[in-house]
């Protein structure tokens, strides 16, 4: 249970509702056991009147009767009105009871949904400050698994369960001194049984922690395989494989239908098990008062008001193992919880310096540089010096590290040896989001958000109608988008699905655009569209980036683009380096990739 400790911070923030909560749990189970002193009490009245009956002295503890007693004697109450006294006070105590039950659902729920807002933002909050690394290892069913199920069932402790536990403590509580300041000897024989329930309860709850904490696994499985279907559901009809995803996830969606059963078996063992230890103490009260009753039949009030407290228990008893079955089940997903907000970024702002511009000046001195995840070494004692206003191509053959050049340009990785300067300053003494906004970044693979065309091209930056056009049109992608229906109000669909890849190409280009970078980095961003169009779209970008840095990263040569350093990269370092006209001199790789495209466009 240490797990769910991580929740006393919000238990803390939210203080006065947790403790108004307790308090009216508390308050309302004392309303509740007083109702059974006042029917043995009246029983016991009753039971006077009757032939050889004894009159009733009340018990100096009992607070509730010394008060009736109090006020029958003062207003000289006959025994009818007596017994209706009674009955309005039992009916005033329910009612009063019910508010108090309204108000305790009112904090307690209510703090268990901000508790829930609360914990749903962290874990939100900490899924953005993680880096690619994470989610290059981490399926997005399983993060999204986390930031729902697992929440739901944590909020389930942080409510309802917390609710039920204090009531029933409280409640068992409250009948037990009732019941010992009674009578000590029938209290043990009739509350025996619980100790064989409490035995039940602690070996049942440890085979409900392992199955809750494999059933969320599997669920968190189920959900990836999902997610992934929905996502790639094209390729799956591509490739006529609806069946085969269907088998597979219906082996995994089997495997959690077999283990959700079981918990459910193990829980429902609860429910009889509470019955018939209930049961057995209803028995032994009724049986045993009732030979105590034959004895002194005064004592039948004292039976009665048993009976009705064995009965109260059969809730709070019962709910012992629902209660303890939602704690455990909360407890294995705040150890997932826990467990994720555990991870430390990789990259951190610790220590860093916020920038306003950049000039444009980038180093790349004897960098190294190798993917965590796969361990595949992309940079190999790179060393690259760029000026400001520099336009630099950078190419090379698929796997080459071109892409690693933006990526760890861009903070999405640290380099293991080495060090990366922007206008003289080390990358790392940045402050990372202050240096991403200066930077205008497509990358290869176009993420396009399930909203309109507007709202992606101006995402992050609020700008008005006339800019996004104009932008738009830089990107070559205007005079499409005012022939759509509903023009930039036009909704792109999940990853923009509804869009072709050229034009998800250029609306990437037109969100860098509009953010105004110091430095931009186009990664094999053109791959998609027509000759005549990347040679509109790279006339417009020679226009707008005079003044600025801009690196393109790509497997192929722009003819219509002057460039003033070429680089080719070869297992992760500079092959080839120079200007358009040395490179062509040198008869190398750059001259032979030249060569090849040349005759391919001439055909």
């Amino acid at each position: 249970m240490r797990e769910l400790a991580a929740l006393n911070q919000f238990f803390w923030k939210y203080r006065f509702r947790f403790f108004a909560g307790m308090l009216l749990v508390i308050a309302t189970n004392y309303l509740a056991v007083l109702a059974p002193q006042i029917t043995g009490y009246v029983v016991g009245l009753v039971q006077a009147k009757l032939p050889g009956g004894k009159p009733v002295t009340g018990t100096p503890n009992e607070l509730i009767i010394r008060a009736i007693a109090g006020i029958s004697e003062i207003n000289h109450f006959s025994f009818g009105w007596l017994i209706t006294f009674c009955s309005v006070t039992i009916l005033i105590l329910a009612i009063l009871r019910g508010i108090f039950m309204f108000f305790m659902r009112q904090t307690m729920i209510v703090m268990s949904r901000h508790i829930e807002y609360d914990q749903k933002n962290q874990v939100y909050e900490h899924y953005q400050a993680l880096d690619t690394e994470f989610y290059k290892t981490h399926s997005t069913g399983d993060l999204m698994s986390r930031i729902t199920e697992d929440v739901s069932r944590v909020r389930m402790y942080t409510g309802p369960s917390l609710m039920y536990l204090v009531n029933l403590v409280s409640l068992i509580g409250f009948c037990l001194y009732n019941m010992f300041s009674k009578d000590v000897r029938l209290s043990l024989y009739v509350l025996s049984p619980l100790p064989i329930l409490a035995i039940t309860i602690y070996l049942v709850n440890s085979i409900i922690n392992k199955k809750s904490e494999e059933i969320q696994g599997q669920l968190s499985d189920l959900t990836t395989n999902a997610q992934e279907s929905y996502s790639g559901i094209r390729v799956i009809k591509s490739f006529v494989q609806e069946k085969a995803m269907l088998g597979f996830f219906k082996t995994n969606s089997e495997l959690y239908r077999k283990n959700a059963v079981g918990l459910a078996k193990v829980e429902a063992f609860y429910t009889p098990t509470m019955a018939l230890m209930i049961g057995l103490s209803t028995l032994l009260t009724i049986y045993l008062g009732g030979l105590q009753a034959i004895k002194d039949p005064s004592q039948i009030g004292t039976i009665v008001e048993f009976v009705i407290y064995i009965n109260m228990l059969t809730f709070p008893v019962s709910a012992i193992g629902w209660t303890a079955s939602m704690i455990q089940r909360a407890a294995a997903s705040q150890k997932r919880l826990n467990e994720f907000l555990s991870i430390e970024p990789t990259i951190q702002n610790k220590g860093t310096q916020k920038i306003d511009q950049i000039k444009g000046d980038i180093q790349f001195n004897n960098v190294d540089f190798i993917y965590p995840h796969s361990g595949i070494k992309a940079l190999n004692n790179f060393t690259l010096n760029i000026q400001a206003g520099q336009k630099v191509l950078i190419l090379g053959k698929t796997g080459s590290g071109k892409s690693s050049i933006a990526q760890v340009l861009n903070r999405m990785y640290h380099v293991n040896t080495g060090e990366v300067l922007v206008d003289g300053q080390s990358i790392e003494l940045i402050d990372t989001l202050s240096l991403r906004k200066r930077i205008g970044y497509v990358q290869q693979d176009v993420f396009l958000f399930s909203d309109s065309i507007k709202n992606n091209i101006q995402f992050g930056v609020i700008s008005s109608n006339e800019t996004i056009k104009a932008t738009a049109k830089s990107a070559h992608i205007l005079n499409e988008i005012e022939q759509l229906p509903a023009g930039f109000e036009t909704m792109v669909g999940e990853r923009g699905t509804t869009l072709s890849g050229g034009q998800k190409q250029r609306i990437s280009i037109a969100r860098a655009l509009i953010k105004e970078p110091d430095l931009f980095i186009f990664d094999d961003c053109l791959s998609a569209v027509d000759a005549n169009t990347e040679k509109t779209i790279l006339a417009n970008l020679s226009r707008l980036m005079q003044d600025k840095t801009a690196l393109f990263i790509t497997h192929r040569i722009f003819f219509n683009f002057h460039f003033d350093l070429i680089i080719y990269i070869e297992d992760g370092h500079i092959a080839e380096s120079g200007t358009h006209e040395s490179l062509l001199a040198k008869q190398g790789l750059y001259a032979e990739l030249y060569q090849t495209q040349l005759s391919q466009n001439q055909e």
